[in-house]
């Protein structure tokens, strides 16, 4: 019964349906493979195996009385712990939040509850999700379950690593400038940013609404690109409560021909240079698309150069009263290390000619870039300059660009992991595609994934428990 978790969620649902399992024998599995794994990496921060397996046998009792059943019934995922649910605590990381339970789920766990999907718990984030690594006052660190020593990303690391040492089908995660696409380089797992909109963001950490709000989008995070479609057709549209979030085109994966696409690809954004061995990875994929008879090209698109003023201005422009505000909510009285360092930077607070003047830079960004897909329809490149760091690391800012310039652009992106370093760590390659062409950046994604058949798995009897 284990190994069928290793499956795809179709795989999973299909076999739930058809009476060859039952929602509470994965429940089950699904547990003792979290128990199994988690004082390792300290991944899963919020669990009620009663409860869950409470919901695993009230779904086999509406199938066994002929109920429909959706599209994921009795199929065990975790939720990030930035995202509310109503029956779990959701902390966001932060230490005033310690016993908070929401009076509702965010809105896209309440679809994949609607759908029939069963809670297993909630997966550790940084605080308010505004880090690249995954550490909190509340929950300690996460750990990469390919390295102990090293974080598995941020802000979704909690997730990824879950994902990564099989414990768990999927995870929603939250990407504001790669919050979703950097765990899963990371990690060596799937990851999609849908692109802006797509999905509401109603019931996260960071809020819907303000300057920063367009930047942020939950997404799925599983094994397989085909997971990643699935769950994002459950999860997306309008709620009448984000106000940025809209009714799209739909996805249709199945009827796009990955061969028919144009793909264009860069090694380097010149902004970072990545490592050796994650160019070399990248263009190992950039050569089999080529000998498949793709049409292929190097493609850099015009502005990335931008991406660090901008971001930084867009993120700088409130003065912290965003984070401020964010922690009074929360009644947090210490912040995490993280959160400390970003109010101890000096912001520009903006004044209002200067904001006015940095959106009109940031609307001429988005169209220069737009350019790109006269030319080609999906981009291929670097997830960051580096594969996973160790804990504590300082950063360089500009290796997260290959992220946040497409935050920027609100344009969807895809991550699947290509190679391994020289220190066995996963190497992911990330898939760009226009605004609201998911089924563009999916079809790619999933077409090499099946090309590589490559999913590393970590040594997970490795790993020591997290002091």
């Amino acid at each position: 019964m284990s190994e069928l978790l290793d499956q795809p969620i179709t795989t999973i649902a299909k076999a739930v349906k058809n009476g060859e399992t039952t929602a509470v024998a994965l429940a089950e599995a699904a547990l003792a493979r979290i128990e199994a794994v988690n004082p390792a990496l300290n991944a899963v921060v919020a669990s009620n195996p009663e409860l869950s397996l409470k919901y695993a046998a009230k779904a086999d009792a509406a199938q066994a009385s002929g109920e429909t059943l959706g599209p994921l019934h009795g199929v065990p995922m975790t939720i990030k712990d930035s995202l509310d649910t109503f029956d779990f605590v959701s902390t966001w990381g932060s230490e005033g939040r310690a016993d908070f339970r929401p009076s509702r789920d965010a809105s896209c766990v309440a679809r994949l509850r609607g759908a029939g999907a069963i809670l297993m718990g909630k997966t550790n984030t940084p605080e308010f999700t505004l880090a690249f690594q995954t550490d909190n006052n509340l929950f300690g660190r996460t750990n990469n379950p390919f390295d102990p020593s090293r974080t598995p990303g941020g802000s979704s690391g909690g997730a990824a690593a879950l994902i990564a040492a099989r414990a768990i089908p999927f995870d929603i995660g939250t990407d504001t400038g790669g919050s979703i696409r950097l765990p899963a380089h990371y990690c060596g797992i799937a990851g999609i940013k849908p692109t802006s909109g797509r999905v509401p963001s109603t019931g996260n950490a960071l809020p819907s609404e303000g300057l920063w709000a367009p930047l942020t989008q939950p997404g799925p995070m599983a094994r397989y690109v085909q997971d990643l479609a699935l769950l994002l057709e459950v999860i997306e549209g309008p709620d009448f409560v984000d106000p940025y979030a809209r009714r799209a085109p739909e996805i249709s994966t199945e009827l796009t021909d990955p061969r028919t696409l144009r793909v264009g690809y860069h090694l380097n954004n010149g902004l970072a240079e990545p490592e050796i061995d994650i160019c070399n990875a990248l263009q190992s994929v950039v050569d089999h698309l080529s000998g498949s008879g793709l049409s292929i090209a190097e493609h850099l698109p015009d502005g990335i150069e931008m991406t660090p003023l901008i971001f930084s201005r867009v993120l700088g422009a409130d003065d912290h009263e965003t984070v401020k505000d964010l922690l009074e909510r929360s009644n947090t009285k210490t912040p995490s290390q993280a959160i400390a360092r970003n109010l101890a930077q000096a912001a520009p607070g903006l004044s209002a000619s200067e904001l006015t003047h940095i959106l009109s830079i940031w609307d001429g960004f988005k169209s220069a870039m737009l350019r790109t897909f006269n030319a080609v329809d999906v981009l291929i490149c670097p997830v960051n300059a580096t594969t996973a760091i160790e804990h504590g690391t300082a950063e360089d800012m500009l290796n997260y660009s290959y992220t946040m310039t497409y935050n920027l652009t609100g344009w969807p992106g895809v991550v699947i992991p290509c190679g391994l370093d020289q220190q066995g760590l996963p190497i992911g390659l990330q898939v760009l595609a226009a605004p609201f062409c998911e089924h563009h950046c999916l079809a790619m994604a999933d077409f090499i994934q099946s090309s590589l058949d490559f999913f590393p798995l970590p040594e997970i009897n490795t790993l020591t428990p997290n002091i």
